[in-house]
């Protein structure tokens, strides 16, 4: 097994969620890093471990970022940071379960990322490159997520499952 970077500027932590009951708010996290070490064919044995910078979020809009930061949801001035411990990996065919701990706020739960090996090569620099994505689905309100609002229509102004997506690309350290 070998240490990786994660390259920040070719990788991506993002996550979808629905809004209004009829569409869907996407968003992602621009600050994140993580300590991997692992071999690039074969993930099963690997030690993974992701951390994110929480007032890193990004939606397109200020206000509803802003809210997102604020005590109604992720708490930053108490919790700065998301972070994923991986405990079991386990390959299923070309694709991989990548089980472990994450951490939002004060709450630890188990969640399972279904990931795909996208393949390898090197930069025109001539370092080696690998890609992977990931996604996992959680329900919010399982880790402290729980502001919402009624709608006159019915229904809930913010969904409680959030799509989590990772598309990562990683070079040897």
């Amino acid at each position: 097994m070998k240490k990786w970077n994660i390259d920040a500027s070719h990788s991506s932590i993002g996550f979808q969620v629905k809004h209004m009951m009829v569409s869907k708010v996407r968003g992602n996290f621009g600050d994140f890093g993580a300590e991997v070490e692992a071999n690039e064919t074969d993930l099963t044995g690997a030690n993974i471990a992701f951390n994110i910078k929480v007032a890193s979020i990004n939606t397109g809009s200020e206000d509803r970022d802003n809210h997102l930061r604020s005590a109604d949801f992720f708490d930053i001035e108490n919790y700065p940071e998301i972070k994923f411990v991986a405990n079991d990996i386990t390959k299923k065919g070309d694709e991989y379960e990548i089980a472990g701990n994450l951490t939002i706020k004060d709450v630890t739960k188990p969640v399972v990322f279904e990931a795909v090996y996208e393949g390898s090569g090197k930069n025109p620099w001539g370092q080696e490159v690998v890609g992977f994505t990931s996604e996992a689905k959680i329900n919010r309100k399982e880790f402290g997520l729980t502001w919402n609002q009624a709608l006159e229509t019915g229904g809930v102004l913010v969904g409680e499952d959030i799509k989590i997506t990772l598309d990562i690309q990683a070079n040897p350290a």
